[in-house]
């Protein structure tokens, strides 16, 4: 019978995708035949004959599976799910669905990872919970805690209660987004902490800017944009944002990846400026990866003929957006937004791969001899 692991976090955006893909590939590249699944979701995409979760589909991208609804993506909590429920408990199945899923699973792989949603309690008003499908699929779970030492005991002390009510053993905790520098003074007090607790220590995991980094296509998303030229390299990532106005305060020799945000009297002055700079110094690869037009509420279709320097974003293949946002709330867009991995990231994919079998123990998810 499949070993059932599940990937459970204290709350929401501090990288229990990455882990949970770290996990799975660290142990597919040891030769586990390991399965995946993400038996509760809240954000699908629709293709056609399936609606699946998106972190379901980009596993199966990465993985290589044959994605099923009904296997690796069987409850989606939609909006208007959670009224719908309440208003009718009797007509929706959703424990049976998870449980079929998890037949399936068990009987084609060694080890099972599934893959929780948001913080311990997200599904709650369906009877869904993190910790009440982790005691239904009888799976020991993995906590994903970000990074600090008083903040991340705190939640980790909630976090852990949650479970323990279920009767649900955790096998181990990784901790998350760790600044270098911290490493060790994280691992030292947390740590300790954990084995006051009996809890396993599984590894703690460095903080990498390139993880948190959009790529132009999210960003398009975030300022309500239209794309009008290179839509091809909307896989672009972003490092830093230069305003139109601030061009000349920045080192473009240390700077690479930058999104450009300028309105369209400005961009001309801007792009030329940012080659003079390039020139004086000696740089040979020009530093934008995308340009975000603002302020324009016009109807791009007809913009592309009239975009000045276009000659220019064409011969350094870079994407050029508008958005009827002006500078400031084109800003205030892309600094909010939150960077998750995805089908157009693979290069992150590989990252995440590489921080888990880097520096997470696998040894305490298995029984003796389960790994050799």
């Amino acid at each position: 019978m499949a070993k059932k692991i599940y990937v459970a976090a204290t709350n929401q955006h501090i990288g229990k995708t990455t882990s949970t893909l770290g996990l799975v590939m660290a142990l597919k590249n040891q030769g586990v035949n390991v399965g995946y699944c993400k038996p509760v979701g809240q954000q699908f995409v629709d293709l056609g004959d399936l609606k699946v979760d998106k972190d379901a589909l980009l596993f199966s991208k990465i993985i290589g599976f044959e994605l099923k609804e009904e296997v690796h993506s069987p409850v989606i909590l939609g909006s208007g799910a959670t009224s719908a429920f309440l208003d009718n408990p009797n007509e929706f199945n959703y424990k049976e669905r998870i449980m079929n899923a998890a037949a399936v699973l068990d009987a084609e792989h060694d080890c099972v990872i599934y893959e929780g949603t948001g913080h311990p309690g997200v599904g709650s008003v369906v009877g869904l919970s993190n910790a009440e499908v982790a005691r239904m699929l009888g799976a020991s779970v993995v906590m994903i805690v970000e990074g600090g030492i008083g903040k991340t005991i705190d939640r980790l002390a909630m976090s852990v209660c949650v479970f323990q009510r279920q009767r649900v053993p955790i096998v181990g905790v990784i901790i998350n987004k760790v600044l270098p520098d911290k490493i060790e003074k994280v691992r030292h007090y947390v740590g300790g902490w954990l084995k006051e607790k009996n809890l396993n220590l599984l590894g703690v995991l460095p903080y990498d800017k390139s993880l948190s980094n959009p790529i132009m296509h999210s960003i398009r998303k975030a300022v309500y944009g239209t794309t009008i030229l290179n839509e091809q390299y909307l896989t672009n990532q972003v490092d830093n944002i230069i305003p139109g106005s601030l061009v000349a305060n920045h080192d473009f020799a240390k700077e690479k990846n930058s999104l450009l945000v300028v309105s369209n009297n400005r961009l001309c002055k801007a792009l030329q400026r940012i080659e003079m700079i390039c020139k004086q110094r000696g740089i040979d690869e020009f530093p934008l990866s995308g340009a975000i037009i603002t302020g324009d509420g016009r109807n791009p279709r007809n913009m592309y003929e009239r975009l000045p320097c276009k000659d220019f974003f064409e011969q350094h293949a870079i994407p050029v957006v508008t958005t009827p946002l002006d500078t400031y709330g084109s800003v205030v867009k892309i600094s909010n937004l939150e960077v998750k991995i995805n089908i157009h990231t693979p290069w992150k994919a590989q990252r995440a791969i590489d921080l888990v079998e880097q520096n997470i123990n696998l040894k305490p998810l298995f029984l003796k001899g389960a790994i050799s």
